[in-house]
């Protein structure tokens, strides 16, 4: 199984959203095969506090013109990691320091890149 026409989509609005606010290392996982609720992570840097909310904030207001509402969000208050679950993608904007401790590309290696469509794409 592989992420549909419409995750790859709103992986590049997310995508762009994020480039939008100054998000850095952007990179998404096709997590569809070993994640079955799930379709697709996508991971960015910020570089404070107040940009990993921005960050989080545009993507957002990107994803609800598109007609797509958060299920979840979490990690707002402290703004060191925050996770916005819209069902099929899930978006973790993280400061530097959490993004280099919790590793998430590590844990996602095996598990096809999507690509983002933001020419600053993190190295696969």
């Amino acid at each position: 199984m592989s992420v549909g026409a419409r995750t790859r989509e709103l992986v590049e609005i997310a995508a762009a959203a994020a480039d939008s606010k100054g998000a850095e290392d952007l990179v998404a996982f096709d997590v569809s095969e070993p994640l079955p609720l799930v379709d697709a992570f996508l991971l960015a840097t910020g570089t404070s506090e107040r940009n990993v909310a921005a960050i989080a904030d545009a993507i957002e207001e990107a994803m609800l013109e598109q007609g797509v509402k958060r299920l979840r969000r979490e990690g707002k208050h402290e703004a060191r990691w925050i996770l916005v679950d819209f069902g099929d993608l899930v978006v973790h904007v993280f400061h530097e320091q959490e993004r280099v401790f919790y590793g998430l590309e590590r844990l996602w290696k095996d598990c096809p890149i999507i690509p983002t469509g933001v020419t600053a794409d993190a190295p696969e």
